[in-house]
């Protein structure tokens, strides 16, 4: 494993709980959904034998760029979303795997990368996209998105109780001046908003609205599950790390979901051995870092890992 580095500037969260989670075989074949800068991929790697194998996905050159330059015959970095799992897997002719590990949202190097555009602390172009190579920016949508649309996204992504305000901010700003920069975003936000829990930023909310909005996150998890679960070998594992109530209601939504199996109202007179059970099974509660983790990586206080197992029954999208 000479050809990969041994740290990084990264933090990886929840490191050894989500390494453990994944029950990991030295010789299984393993999917690291989000690479980042590596943290969760060089653990794998480290327990996993020589015939092991580790496929890694991001959306972000700049994560791919990174797993490019590791030199491990048993790793292979493929520049897509994970929205695209099944068809990043078989292309390495892979149609099974042992476990798939998705850590969700934005990445520490993201946001400390002040030209990515997605922080409030750096002035900067008002990008905000994971995959720096297609898409629409962020100022891209602002200046030319309806406000209804623009104050949907911030209360719906953002939980913004003041959206409507906020929206109606940047058209007004909007109509004198193209929105380019985050500071322009931080300072109409901060207009519009008029009460904040102690500690947080008038921002934080809506910075955050669009850059799930304009990164698709949301939809990309929801298509994503799904592809997790179909190409897990029975007793495969599957760990998600989420970082805010969306992403983590989500998660549990759909494990609880394919955990119980088949369903049908209680008028109707089956046995229980008549339905399909669940394809997945939960695999202990969801789990915290701990506050040793927490007072080191503050990005860490809010992650929450879940875990599930596939099951012998056969998969039913």
């Amino acid at each position: 494993m000479s050809g990969v580095p041994v740290g990084g500037g990264h933090l990886a969260v929840l490191l050894e709980e989500a390494v453990a989670a994944l029950n990991l075989r030295p010789d299984g074949v393993y999917v690291d959904a989000t690479f980042g800068r590596g943290g969760h991929s060089r653990a794998i790697l480290q327990r996993l034998g020589a015939n092991g194998r580790l496929i890694a996905l991001d959306r972000d050159p700049a994560a791919v760029a990174v797993g490019k330059d590791w030199d491990d015959a048993r790793f292979r970095m493929i520049h897509a979303p994970f929205s695209e799992l099944t068809q990043a897997v078989r292309a390495q002719g892979v149609t099974e795997v042992d476990g798939v590990l998705f850590d969700l949202g934005v990445s520490s190097p993201q946001l400390d990368e002040a030209e990515r555009g997605f922080s409030f602390r750096f002035d900067a172009p008002l990008d905000m996209r994971m995959d720096t190579s297609r898409g629409m920016t962020a100022a891209e949508w602002l200046n030319g998105a309806p406000v209804e649309e623009i104050a949907q996204v911030v209360r719906d992504y953002g939980e913004e109780r003041f959206a409507r305000q906020v929206a109606r901010a940047i058209a007004q700003a909007r109509l004198i001046a193209p929105l380019e920069t985050t500071s322009q975003l931080a300072r109409i936000v901060a207009g519009a908003v008029r009460t904040r829990e102690r500690g947080q930023d008038p921002a934080t909310r809506t910075f955050q609205a669009v850059r799930i909005f304009v990164n698709r996150e949301l939809e990309e998890i929801e298509q994503a599950l799904p592809q997790a679960a179909a190409i897990l070998k029975t007793g495969g594992r599957l760990a998600v790390i989420s970082f805010h109530s969306l992403e983590d209601r989500m998660v549990k939504q759909y494990m609880r979901r394919e955990s119980q199996g088949e369903q049908v109202p209680l008028e109707i007179p089956l046995p229980a051995s008549a339905l399909r059970g669940g394809c997945l099974r939960l695999i202990g509660r969801a789990q915290k870092a701990s506050a040793v983790e927490a007072s080191g990586n503050p990005r860490a206080r809010s992650a929450t890992l879940r875990v599930a197992e596939r099951t012998e029954v056969p998969w039913s999208s």
